[in-house]
């Protein structure tokens, strides 16, 4: 199983309609995706989840639920993930990671990462919508910095792509196949409350 995660409105499903030519539900307002939408795609199930944070028409209580059903549904199918692809809005991720360190808490783009690792799930970060920012280099050094990333990791987890215009998408392809061969370590260090913190924050 491979499956896409990420705020609401960063492209996860034109990515995977990008890679895959399988359509899911999608649309220009945030929240369009609110249940998991399965495609299968070289007998595999490609899992696009509900986008977490601001959905619109939503109001909060429902995000957080829906925020908290994401975080369980990994939890859950834990063992049968292959491969996670954390989406982020390139143009605008660093900004919101600094509101967030402003008050003093962990960003759910990064605690979202660390999670996956934490299960051990091979996770790659495509970063979205660089076609609009100026630095890709600095954006994606800086983004590792704050992603608690080596340089020497960079480029085997983050991947600036448009999914919008098609760009750097080989690049991704190449970074997918070379994760599902390389396969998952056995999640032995697996605790039932390695996601409670993320049941706890949202925006």
């Amino acid at each position: 199983m491979i499956i896409f995660v990420g705020r609401s409105n960063v492209g996860k499903s034109t990515l995977i309609f990008r890679l895959t030519g399988k359509w899911v539900r999608r649309g220009k307002r945030p929240g369009v995706t609110r249940k998991p939408v399965e495609v299968n795609w070289r007998n595999r199930k490609v899992v696009d989840m509900p986008g977490f944070g601001f959905m619109s028409g939503l109001p909060k209580e429902k995000q957080e639920k829906i925020k908290d059903e994401i975080v369980h549904f990994i939890e859950n199918n834990a063992d049968e993930i292959d491969l996670a692809i954390l989406v982020i809005d390139g143009k605008s991720v660093l900004e919101i990671i600094e509101r967030w360190e402003k008050r003093g808490e962990i960003p759910i783009d990064v605690e979202f990462f660390q999670f996956l690792r934490e299960l051990k799930i091979p996770t790659i970060v495509a970063v979205n919508k660089m076609d609009k920012v100026k630095n890709v280099q600095g954006t994606i050094t800086r983004l590792a910095e704050k992603f608690g990333v080596s340089y020497s990791e960079i480029n085997e987890i983050f991947v600036p792509i448009s999914a919008k215009f098609g760009k750097n998408l080989d690049e991704l392809r190449r970074l997918i196949e070379k994760k599902l061969r390389e396969g998952r370590k056995p999640s032995e260090d697996f605790k039932d409350d390695v996601g409670n913190g993320l049941l706890d924050a949202v925006e």
